[in-house]
């Protein structure tokens, strides 16, 4: 072979491996800007949904609440041998139950369907933490390690910091009561 075969032939795979490196970095920073957008997807999802859903779980165990009371109060009325038929027709059709000593309520489902959504929401906002860090460290390592490293020295590729709160920084762009788990309290 020639060697300006062989020479050229190392320049093309130089080039080649130059710009393939340098779509690395550009490709990194584009996935990891998409994270931390996620990021903050997430922790709005959160700081909407959870105060929705705690709401809906307080009235239906106040509606439960009250469907017990009426009927705790016709059972000792009727023990007292009072005129209670009026509080039991109220009572009966919203408890849907021909003959029950103890009505079976479902508040058990909602407040575990609640916390289901709660360990979900949780368990998403960990994953995108967790995909983003993951992300800015892989572009670091490449960053730092030769022979990367020169190219990202040579397009000045900047390090990326990773994930800060809010109060660290401008990295993140989610309001302070974004930040914070959202506390249940029924």
């Amino acid at each position: 072979m020639n060697l300006s075969i062989i020479l050229l032939l190392a320049v093309l795979v130089l080039v080649g491996w130059v710009i393939v490196t340098y779509n690395f970095f550009v490709s990194s920073k584009a996935r990891i800007k998409a994270s931390i957008q996620e990021i903050g997807n997430q922790l709005k999802r959160q700081a909407d949904l959870i105060p929705n859903l705690e709401s809906s779980v307080k009235g239906y165990l106040t509606h439960e609440r009250g469907i017990l009371e009426m009927l705790a109060e016709a059972r000792k009325l009727l023990s007292k041998g009072q005129d209670a038929s009026k509080q039991i027709s109220e009572v009966l059709p919203k408890l849907q139950v021909v003959v029950e000593s103890n009505p079976e309520l479902k508040a058990d489902n909602v407040v575990s369907k609640l916390m289901d959504e709660l360990r979900d929401t949780s368990d998403k906002v960990m994953y995108s933490r967790r995909l983003m860090i993951d992300l800015t460290a892989d572009y670091n390592i490449k960053r730092a390690t030769v022979p990367t490293n020169i190219v990202a020295n040579l397009f000045k590729f900047e390090e990326l910091k990773g994930l800060e709160t809010p109060e660290g920084g401008d990295f993140l762009k989610v309001s302070d009561s974004e930040m914070k788990s959202p506390k249940v309290n029924l």
